[in-house]
């Protein structure tokens, strides 16, 4: 779809990313924070962790997520202990979808390269109103958890 494609723009900066539609009530997306902590144990697993700003009108849905470092990325929520895949997230109207420890989240399987801090792993998240958004990851030690305001 031609106005998809024409949705996808890269960030001003290396951590984010941002597409905007116009002002005909659509969500208007971008990426305020991103990190990928170092995976350990060379399990072929990590985990990505995103927030996404919307401040347009209208409620969005992250569907999926594309990178180079892996072709198996799914969605995940955990609630009560318990990690569960799920077919997308919600980005409510003037708000915010927040990945992070303990919560939603990304996880990349089936590594084809182990990511080091100070590296930057790009993807592209996909939704199902607002199009594509290009971000880089910034790879992180193991512990790194961002305090939130």
């Amino acid at each position: 779809m031609a106005a998809t494609a024409a949705l996808a723009l890269a960030g001003c900066s290396s951590s984010s990313g941002s597409a905007s539609t116009a002002a005909d009530g659509k969500p208007e997306l971008k990426v305020t924070a991103s990190f990928m902590p170092e995976p350990v144990g060379g399990s072929g697993m990590a985990a990505g962790f995103v927030t996404v700003a919307n401040s347009g009108s209208t409620a969005d849905r992250l569907t999926s997520v594309t990178s180079s470092l892996s072709d198996n990325i799914t969605l995940h929520t955990t609630k009560n202990q318990q990690m569960r895949e799920v077919t997308s997230l919600p980005v409510p109207a003037h708000g915010e979808l927040d990945l992070e420890r303990g919560g939603n989240h990304l996880m990349f399987m089936g590594l084809k390269k182990q990511p080091k801090p100070g590296e930057k792993v790009a993807v592209q998240l996909h939704f199902e109103k607002g199009g594509t958004l290009k971000a880089e990851l910034p790879v992180k030690e193991p512990t790194y958890n961002p305090k939130h305001g």
